[in-house]
């Protein structure tokens, strides 16, 4: 039976890896949006959304896999998730275009299971 951190800690991941999927949605909506609406995606595709975005993503990130490795002792999720948001932060240089989503959604999908490796290590 989990105690009150382990649970609180496994949703604050499942938090996680739902935004990961948020950020996959938004990524292929944008690029589904540029191409039928350009000026009206020109709003999902501005900068701040995803300086905010990665933002946020690094912040659970740090506290999730964070407090999983000192309580676990692991250090597999915190690299799986780093490399995650590596690559999130490596796509946000590249042009928005196929590239720029393809980067993106690989690096959510990599993250998301640095935060499902993460919830696994408490059971």
């Amino acid at each position: 039976m989990p105690t009150f951190a382990q649970s609180r800690f496994g949703r604050l991941d499942q938090l996680a890896i739902g935004l990961s999927g948020l950020c996959a949605i938004h990524c292929m909506a944008t690029t589904v949006a540029v191409v039928l609406l350009s000026s009206a995606a020109g709003m999902l595709a501005a900068p701040i959304v995803h300086e905010v975005g990665l933002t946020i993503a690094m912040i659970l990130g740090a506290i999730a896999l964070g407090h999983g490795a000192l309580h676990h002792g692991l250090l597999l999720p915190v690299a799986v998730g780093s490399v995650g948001l590596g690559v999130m932060a490596g796509a946000m240089t590249l042009d928005h275009g196929m590239m720029e989503t393809a980067y993106t959604i690989a690096g959510v999908s990599i993250l998301a299971f640095g935060h499902e490796l993460n919830r696994r290590s408490f059971w």
